[in-house]
């Protein structure tokens, strides 16, 4: 049976941890996760995804460190004797003295070399991607530079983040089971540098738009649900919507188009979206059309 030290903290990671947990092969000896945060407007203290559910399902031994290049965790580290560190959505760069330790395998959401970085779901979403997949790869210092052990891919046309992050998430619980298991045999494949695109963290403004281009909107759309969203300078969030025409050019944008019964056509200075439910700040989700009807708008007027 395999020791394997896992570090992850979201869902993603949780759904790699939980294939681990419940393989015969693998014995999970301790969890490495970012520390509790304060969430919300209360500013509650919240534990990691991964945290919250191994504290209800085992007495694995859970490790919050701010930092580790302390000393002190990296001796606890080398002290456990693991057979590997699988690594997914941890949010802490391994230093040298814990790669060192024992192969570290890291599930990257993106079929490398593309999309290195914090963000690699949206940015393939925002891309138009329609094929994305994960990977396991041989981690080193640079970040996501490592060789790649194996991969899988999968359609991501249409789906938005939450959906292809649950899509990726499962398939990375099967990849790692075969990659631990068949580790011996692998030949791990240098990345082409040629080939390598980076991706950086997903900040709250990166979901402001502007109706200039339908398809651009729409694939921010899918990129941001669930968080940041897109919105209008004024705080309007667009919360569902659908792409109708993406070529038809339009004199000025934010035009009403078309009335329906729960929704609503508008126009972008390059194609057309309907509207399905929007939400002003600090006010409830409304459909289109009970949005409009509450604003007094009808069809020719603008959404500006």
């Amino acid at each position: 049976m395999k020791k394997i030290i896992f570090m992850g903290t979201p869902a993603y990671a949780t759904c790699i941890l939980k294939a681990l947990l419940e393989n015969e092969n693998f014995n999970i000896i301790a969890l490495f996760t970012q520390p509790d945060k304060a969430v919300g407007r209360k500013q509650i203290l919240t534990p990691s995804h991964t945290k919250a559910f191994l504290s209800n399902h085992s007495c694995v031994p859970i490790f919050t460190p701010k930092s580790l290049k302390d000393e002190v965790i990296i001796k606890q580290i080398s002290d456990l004797k693991p057979d590997f560190i699988v690594v997914a959505a941890y949010g802490k760069i391994l230093p040298k003295a814990i790669l060192d330790i024992v192969p570290c395998v890291n599930l990257h959401a993106s079929l490398l070399p593309k999309y290195r970085g914090a963000s690699p779901i949206q940015s393939a979403i925002l891309n138009g991607d329609e094929k994305s997949g994960v990977c396991t790869m041989l981690m080193e210092e640079g970040l996501d530079t490592g060789a790649i052990l194996e991969s899988l891919e999968c359609d991501i046309k249409d789906k938005n983040s939450s959906e292809v992050f649950e899509i990726l998430a499962n398939l990375a619980a099967k990849l790692i089971i075969s990659t631990l298991l068949n580790f011996e045999n692998l030949i791990p494949k240098k990345q082409d540098e040629n080939l390598a695109t980076q991706c950086a963290k997903i900040k709250k403004e990166d979901g402001m738009i502007t109706l200039n281009n339908a398809r651009e909107i729409y694939q921010k759309y899918l990129a941001f649900t669930p968080w940041p969203n897109i919105f209008l300078a004024n705080g309007l969030k667009f919360l569902e919507l659908e792409l109708i025409d993406e070529n038809k050019i339009f004199k000025q944008d934010g035009e009403i188009l078309e009335l329906d019964k729960e929704s609503f056509l508008l126009s972008c200075k390059q194609g057309i979206l309907r509207i399905k439910k929007l939400q002003e700040s600090g006010k409830k989700v409304l459909d289109g059309r009970t949005y409009l009807n509450g604003k007094r708008l009808k069809v020719g007027d603008y959404l500006h």
